[in-house]
């Protein structure tokens, strides 16, 4: 069986340099926002070192111009967007397909994907590796699974947290410190 090809494009979106690769199954890669073009080609290739610029696909021009209207705060679906995940884990792959189906402006935590999955709460964790390895954020929206409580969580793209707290907010998504508490005694 020949090798699969991997080509990949880098391009300025509003939040910065990303970067996208693919195979000729769909896309294989996607690199979040960094503040150079050579810098996100860099981790791009630390994650396919055998990949080759090329010319985009009319597939992945079409998720380059989706990636460049979501960074710029336009509501924007990447459901359709064909993905080649060949050699994932099983259990990942359906964690994926499960974070697919959380919408723009909407989350969800790591415990209900696992219980949509009909795993245990137990089984959050493994979740939360799954988002840590995707190996294309935002058309597979792990900014949108959150960590029990509605809290942040973590996030393994550049900019950690941070990031995801503002592509939350790009999408009027509002997470932070709950207010604190009011109290009114009565005198």
């Amino acid at each position: 069986m020949a090798p699969t090809v991997h080509h990949y494009f880098i391009f300025e979106t509003a939040g910065g340099f990303c970067g996208i690769a693919w195979s000729g199954h769909g896309i294989t890669r996607f690199q979040l926002p960094m503040k150079s073009a050579g810098a996100t080609e860099r981790i791009l290739l630390r994650r396919l070192p055998d990949a080759e610029p090329g010319t985009p696909t009319p597939d992945v021009l079409e998720a380059v111009a989706a990636a460049k209207r979501y960074f710029e705060g336009e509501e924007t679906d990447f459901s359709g967007v064909r993905l080649d995940l060949a050699g994932q884990d099983t259990f990942f792959g359906e964690v994926y397909a499960a974070a697919r189906r959380v919408r723009w402006g909407q989350t969800t935590t790591y415990g209900a994907l696992a219980k949509e999955l009909g795993a245990g709460p137990e089984a959050a964790r493994d979740v939360g590796q799954a988002m840590a390895k995707n190996p294309v954020p935002l058309i597979i929206p792990c900014h949108r699974v959150l960590a029990a409580g509605g809290k942040i969580g973590g996030f393994s793209a550049p900019g950690g947290a941070s990031a995801k707290t503002h592509m939350l907010e790009l999408e009027g998504v509002h997470v932070g410190a709950p207010e604190p508490a009011q109290h009114s005694f009565g005198f």
